[in-house]
């Protein structure tokens, strides 16, 4: 069983700067993948990033390349997202997530779940 507790989260204007971080209760914590999503009203989770067990592996939502950085730190049994040049469409739920063995976007292969913390950007 995994436990995962989202910070970070808050009100920000236009092209202002957040840091979420997740923090796993899971003594095992280095061999989950881990992922962060976001959920706005009204629309569908989708996921933003993702990185292996290792945190050598990454990928990231086409909305998020160039702009966010997901990292991990093992001995902390944190990850991290750093979102920069943020926009109002940022807006919504971010949620971490986490799943044995490798990384994926799909929402429906993550096993546990955060209770989210809300991001909103104000333009």
């Amino acid at each position: 069983q995994v436990q995962l507790v989202e910070s970070g989260g808050g009100l920000v204007q236009a092209g202002g700067s957040l840091r979420l971080s997740c923090a796993a209760s899971a003594a095992t914590f280095s061999r989950y993948a881990m992922g962060w999503f976001r959920q706005a009203p009204g629309k569908e989770r989708e996921s933003v990033a993702a990185i292996n067990w290792s945190g050598f592996s990454t990928t990231y939502a086409d909305s998020a390349k160039g702009r966010f950085t997901i990292s991990r730190d093992n001995a902390k049994n944190t990850v991290y997202l750093q979102m920069n040049s943020l926009n109002p469409e940022d807006t919504a739920v971010y949620y971490c997530a986490a799943k044995m063995f490798g990384r994926s976007t799909e929402v429906l292969d993550y096993d546990y779940w955060g209770q989210g913390t809300q991001v909103t950007v104000s333009s």
